[in-house]
């Protein structure tokens, strides 16, 4: 126990040594030596932890964001897990961008994909559950997908246009598109006796 505590210590240093990295300059400039230099540590110890630093970018966001919303019951609380993550977007603007102008829309997308797709998988897993029905797996498969693909989007394009939208206006909007679909799913769920 106290060695994984430790090396989820080291693995926060080196994560927010990133993060103040990233404030200063794009992510594609960064380099695992200056990294290493602010925190004190030896490559070795970063490269224990991390395969690269597009590994350390995906750990970070991952942990401050995809685990916690992995953690709400969707179908009871998804206003909340919303509202977290329009939180987080305002609160790490500069970190998040620079992400995207580094890396790019598409691949900021795929980063985040599989965890996204898990999410918006469990939001139908409680929704079936809830009906005490199951959806065909292609079906079910193909909403999931499509979902995640339009609701990964949307947000993306947010975080480079905030203009477009109030965060308070995105969180109605996917809110409503949740309720809708939730709402047609379970009644599609039960006309399917």
């Amino acid at each position: 126990m106290k060695h994984s505590a430790t090396s989820l210590n080291t693995k926060i240093m080196i994560s927010s040594s990133l993060k103040k990295l990233m404030e200063k300059k794009p992510f594609s400039k960064i380099s695992v030596s200056e990294i290493v230099s602010d925190c004190g540590i030896n490559r070795n110890t970063f490269y224990y932890h991390f395969e690269d630093i597009r590994d350390l970018l995906k750990w970070t966001l991952e942990r401050e964001t995809i685990e916690v919303i992995k953690k709400f019951d969707l179908l009871i609380n998804y206003k909340q897990a919303i509202l977290f993550v329009m939180d987080y977007v305002e609160k790490n603007r500069h970190i998040i961008n620079c992400a995207y102008d580094s890396i790019g829309r598409d691949e900021l997308k795929r980063f985040l994909y599989n965890d996204c797709i898990s999410i918006t998988g469990s939001l139908f897993d409680s929704a079936e559950k809830s009906a005490g029905k199951k959806l065909a797996s292609d079906y079910k498969d193909f909403l999931i997908r499509f979902y995640t693909e339009a609701i990964s989007g949307v947000l993306l394009d947010w975080v480079k246009d905030r203009n477009s939208y109030s965060p308070e206006k995105m969180t109605i909007y996917l809110e409503r598109i949740i309720e809708d679909e939730i709402k047609h799913l379970q009644e599609f769920l039960d006309k399917s006796d």
